[in-house]
């Protein structure tokens, strides 16, 4: 079963049970929001939210001034958008919206299910997609991979902080169901947006348990080597600039 979906893209990993908050700023994007402020309010507000494989949030600034297309900033030299965009993504709800003076809106996003992305209408002022749910499975093993994720992030996190000259107030309490788990240690971990394109995308929660432990292995065994690293570098990405 396949649904209709706006489509925002981000420079960005959106995973299930995650919050992420969003400056809308662009035409293209408050036209998407505003249409779905507009809509009846037993009606979902909710959008697909993709990574950008090639290109970027924000349109290029040119001489022109007419509103920026829909495809404006993305790398799609064929003219095929499904070649700019990761084709596994997630499904965000509105968890709070905001509207700005100058016509923007400050968003508040949760993310629900993950989707395929099967087609791509452009003929609008946004990207409009034809998405496929993808089912959550456990696969096996997760139950016993979780344990083993959760004391390999708790050492990451301890040597993260020693990196950045901070100090952990107490344990973390994580979650005991594997799945959560899995969509919390990739949001939490600081990855680049492949990385975190590569999790999202796994087949189901134990293959995404086992890449979490190798990484987070190999992320506290190079930090271990490193007696700081610059704030910058470790900064999580929690704000879009779009």
């Amino acid at each position: 079963m396949t649904e209709r979906l706006p489509i925002f893209p981000l420079n960005a990993v959106l995973y299930p049970g995650l919050v992420l908050p969003l400056h809308v700023f662009e035409e293209r994007y408050r036209r998407l929001i505003a249409d779905l402020v507009a809509q009846p309010e037993d009606k979902p507000r909710r959008f697909g939210v993709l990574a950008i494989k090639d290109g970027r949030e924000v349109a290029p600034v040119g001489e022109s001034e007419a509103p920026a297309g829909p495809l404006s900033g993305l790398g799609t030299g064929t003219g095929n958008p499904l070649e700019a965009l990761h084709h596994i993504g997630c499904v965000a709800d509105i968890a709070s919206v905001e509207s700005q003076p100058n016509g923007g809106y400050e968003l508040l996003i949760t993310g629900t299910t993950r989707f395929r992305l099967r087609s791509m209408e452009t003929g609008g002022a946004y990207l409009v997609g034809v998405a496929e749910p993808i089912e959550e499975e456990l696969g096996h093993g997760a139950g016993t991979l979780a344990g083993g994720v959760a004391r390999a992030f708790r050492a990451y996190q301890k040597r993260l902080a020693g990196a950045r000259k901070a100090s952990l107030s107490g344990e973390q309490e994580l979650p005991d169901d594997p799945q959560v788990l899995s969509y919390l240690v990739a949001a939490a971990s600081v990855l680049d947006v492949p990385t975190r394109q590569r999790l999202l995308a796994c087949p189901d929660t134990a293959s995404r348990l086992t890449a979490e432990l190798e990484l987070l292995r190999r992320e506290t065994a190079l930090l271990a080597w490193l007696p700081s690293l610059p704030a910058a570098d470790l900064t999580r990405q929690a704000f879009s600039p779009n």
